[in-house]
């Protein structure tokens, strides 16, 4: 069972000065655009854009999104006022005529993540004055950036408009490129295509994957977006935004399976004695007998069988779990089950689930006696199918980014590095660990203050390097990790 999960909080910070022993004083580079034009920035992407942590958009939050730091040191070089469709709040979530649709947001109580107390005041139909140079909407999707009537408020309801776009689409037809466009930006970044496979990831690869469907429109909220489709959206997008001349950043996409999200809930958490073992393995020896019968017959391989024969021991378990890519013995009454290996990611909320007894019947426990459902489990098949469409967008967006000439982040690479000893900065170190690592926010998706800080520092290198540019790295110990109770 799982209980009690361990959490921990880095609490400590160290700051490191720098000795001059030769009392020679330093001159600083003056900071310079280049070869850029900073005067009018827009920024265009997903809620990593917008500044979502913690599982919710607000306030202080959107101060603090990789595209707010970066426009805040493009002043610096020439840049212009960076408007940002702020929330009417610091708690986060969202009213659709006076009914909550997305709740606050999350913070450490000193035990666990919980939802800040409160009822959100940001009201979806209540339009706001723009235009804006934050472009960033929570929910977007590579195709929803060209997608006319994603703005319009009267979709919010029936899921054909997104609530938080809805606030400052500048009209109910428009597009997101269409409303950047608007602004004759001489300078742009583009983060999109996380939520391309990031839905379907998350909820345990309940969606479809669209590959080899060309027409978005029929498409689900969890489902995988066709690379073919991914392309011409992305095409489209830079082809339209260099058009006139402007310089830009755009950014490729990390595995979304190295997220805290994925890699937090072990696939073993099922701490058993060895009677309960003993009467465990006798209420799966049905089960276990049908699938050497199937083997027998030849309807399922002995590798197979052995695969999903379901045992266990004294001390730490693997899960039970439905896996639908295993062979179809329905007809036969044998379900597909097996038990979860280390090539299987259990999701973050599996941690309130697994263990618990079903409609409180102690002989039916989550995970153990009752297999996990698929919503719980990102099988080694569906993370094959999320890397597979991420790794065709990445070579879609590197091929564009070096045909137009922009600034490039390897964002793949710095999540990968996240997850394998961190990345250290002003003498912190940042990983992927959940709660503790630093990178990342209560929701286990999006980045903290300090992550989303890292994120600017990256994007800032790429743009100097591209663009011989000066812009400074910011301080990340001047962003917290975790956001308290009270925002003021």
């Amino acid at each position: 069972m799982i209980k009690n999960f361990k959490w921990l909080l880095l609490v400590s910070l160290s700051f490191v000065a720098c000795n001059n022993d030769d009392n020679t004083a330093v001159v600083e580079e003056p900071v310079s655009p280049g070869t850029a034009v900073f005067t009018k920035y827009v920024a265009l992407g997903d809620s990593f854009a917008a500044g979502y942590s913690d599982g919710a958009l607000f306030k202080k939050g959107q101060d603090g999104s990789y595209a707010a730091i970066l426009a805040q040191q493009f002043a610096e070089a020439g840049g212009g006022e960076f408007k940002t469709p702020y929330m009417a709040d610091n708690l986060g979530g969202l009213l659709l005529g006076g009914n909550v649709i997305a709740g606050t947001r999350l913070y450490f109580n000193g035990s666990a993540p919980v939802a800040v107390a409160g009822k959100p005041t940001t009201e979806v139909t209540t339009k706001i004055t723009g235009p804006f140079n934050n472009l960033g909407v929570p929910g977007a999707k590579s195709y929803h950036l060209v997608a006319p009537g994603y703005g319009n408020v009267a979709g919010v309801a029936i899921g054909k408009a997104n609530p938080y776009y809805a606030r400052f689409a500048t009209s109910a037809t428009t597009t997101v490129l269409a409303d950047a466009l608007a602004q004759s930006p001489t300078f742009f970044s583009l983060w999109i295509g996380g939520n391309d496979v990031l839905g379907y990831a998350t909820s345990g690869g309940i969606g479809v994957n669209q590959t080899g469907n060309l027409n978005p429109a029929t498409y689900g909220g969890n489902d995988i977006t066709d690379p073919n489709v991914f392309a011409s959206v992305y095409a489209s997008l830079v082809t339209n935004l260099t058009a006139n001349g402007a310089k830009g950043v755009v950014a490729n996409l990390p595995y979304v399976t190295g997220l805290p999200y994925f890699t937090t809930v072990p696939y073993n958490p099922v701490p058993l004695t060895a009677a309960v073992a003993t009467q465990l393995n006798a209420g799966y020896a049905k089960y276990n007998g049908g699938l050497l019968f199937a083997a027998s017959k030849g309807l399922i391989t002995a590798a197979e069988a052995t695969k999903r024969t379901i045992t266990f021991a004294a001390g730490a378990n693997a899960v039970v779990i439905e896996d639908s890519y295993l062979t179809n013995l329905a007809a036969y009454g044998i379900p597909s089950y097996r038990q979860a290996t280390n090539e299987d990611l259990m999701v973050l909320t599996s941690r309130t689930v697994i263990g618990t007894a079903v409609g409180g019947d102690p002989t039916k426990v989550n995970g153990v006696s009752v297999p996990l459902a698929d919503q719980w489990v990102l099988t080694k098949d569906e993370i094959a199918e999320v890397k597979a469409a991420t790794d065709a967008y990445n070579v879609t967006i590197k091929a564009i980014a070096d045909s137009k000439g922009l600034a490039f982040v390897d964002t793949k690479a710095m999540m990968a590095q996240l997850s394998t000893g961190g990345i250290v900065q002003n003498s912190f170190t940042l990983t992927s660990t959940y709660v503790t690592g630093g990178a990342f926010s209560l929701d286990g998706v999006h980045p903290s203050p300090r992550g989303y800080a890292l994120i600017a520092n990256a994007f800032t290198a790429a743009i100097n390097a591209k663009y011989t540019s000066t812009l400074k790295n910011v301080d990340l110990g001047l962003y917290r990790i975790l956001y308290p109770a009270t925002l003021e």
